[in-house]
């Protein structure tokens, strides 16, 4: 008996072995591609900002000279206010906007909620070059959509704006189409979770006399923590990693009054060659997401 009890058990042994082995091969493919393309970048990004790289010559070791000169750049704080009032301004908008939406779609025909959040998630699936150049186009100073309803048609306007010329309406502009390409996936996200409320809490609450804003805010809104916690992590990612929009409008300006910390990354790494003070302007800004996010997933913890 206790010879078979061995031998069951070296069997059990390989079997489970030979599904370790199946399971590693099968994730082969994605752990090569994320040392590749991940972790290999993130130390050689860490380390060159140890250095004072650029092309046609070696790397010359600086230590943190970059980080200091870094702390000295005037267009390096302009940028970070600038990234932090896209932040403060388009997460809040995102998450409050999207919860709304979804709050009043979720409660259509399924044909209608379809369809809603088919029409919300297309200028996430567009593209951003593509939604980008419609927005130029409406914010152009001579033939846009904007002035043209402002000053012949409303009449509020007594001559046409400049809207991304202008540093006074630049970072709005930049702020509002964020927003339009930011709603999307939120708005589906909180529709799913609302569809996935537990229904006979609701209904226990509704009979016991609560009323549909007290139901939301007791019942519904616990259970949509979760959902919250991964928009609000991931909106304010996607808003510090603001490039595609500042690229294409304004280049950072007018007197980098759109500069933000991305695209000052990329002017100084791919623009000046100045690729160790690109670098530690990335592991600050990597440094400032992770905080941020950390401190999110406490609040979201503790609620």
């Amino acid at each position: 008996m206790a010879k078979n009890n061995v031998q069951y058990s070296k069997k059990q042994r390989r079997l489970v072995m030979q599904e370790n082995i199946a399971a590693y091969l099968f994730l082969l493919p994605f752990l090569v591609f994320f040392v590749g393309f991940v972790l290999y970048p993130m130390f050689m990004c860490i380390y060159t900002s140890f250095f004072d790289a650029t092309m046609g010559r070696e790397d010359i070791f600086v230590g943190f000279e970059n980080y200091k000169a870094l702390f000295q750049d005037e267009v390096f704080w302009i940028a970070l206010k600038n990234t932090m009032v896209i932040v403060l301004v388009s997460v809040p908008i995102t998450c409050i906007f999207s919860l709304w939406v979804a709050s009043a779609i979720s409660k259509m025909p399924v044909a209608a909620t379809s369809a809603f959040r088919c029409i919300f998630y297309l200028p996430v699936v567009t593209g951003s070059v593509a939604v980008t150049m419609v927005w130029k186009w409406m914010f152009n100073n001579y033939y846009g959509i904007f002035n043209y309803l402002g000053k012949d048609v409303l009449g509020i306007l007594d001559k046409p704006i400049n809207w991304l010329g202008d540093p006074k309406y630049a970072l709005g502009c930049i702020i509002l189409i964020l927003l339009t390409t930011s709603v999307g996936q939120p708005i589906v996200l909180y529709v799913s979770a609302l569809d996935n409320v537990d229904k006979s809490l609701v209904e226990a609450a509704e009979v016991d006399g609560a009323t549909p804003k007290q139901a939301f805010w007791k019942i519904k809104w616990p259970q949509m923590m979760p959902t919250t916690l991964y928009i609000l992590v991931i909106t304010t990612i996607n808003s510090f990693q603001c490039f595609a929009l500042i690229q294409l409008l304004t280049s950072g300006g007018p007197k980098n009054s759109t500069m933000t910390i991305m695209y000052y990354i990329y002017y100084n790494a791919f623009k000046l060659y100045k690729y160790g003070y690109g670098n530690a302007m990335g592991v600050i800004l990597a440094i400032i997401i992770a905080i941020l996010s950390a401190i999110q997933f406490k609040a979201g913890q503790e609620k």
